[in-house]
């Protein structure tokens, strides 16, 4: 966690994708890990994943699978995707 701001900014760097989108649309957790390292991405995805599931948890955000909200967001399995609340 950043001591300056107090959010991790892996939660910081989905909520600013997040908002960026366009209305209706939502972001892959793979656009979050580019980010964040757009050269060693592949290892951010757990990052991305506890990160989302902390911020879906708090009503930030809405962890999607098949374009529905996923009904336990600390348990689904699959491809998934990250959208507004």
């Amino acid at each position: 966690m950043s001591e300056d701001t107090g959010i991790d900014p892996i939660e910081a760097a989905i909520l600013k994708l997040v908002s960026e989108a366009p209305e209706g649309r939502s972001i892959s957790p793979a656009d979050v890990a580019k980010a964040i390292d757009p050269e060693r991405f592949n290892r951010k995805f757990g990052h991305v994943r506890q990160a989302a599931i902390r911020l879906a948890v708090a009503g930030k955000v809405s962890i999607l699978r098949k374009g529905k909200p996923v009904e336990d967001p600390e348990n689904f399995k699959g491809v998934w995707r990250i959208g507004r609340a």
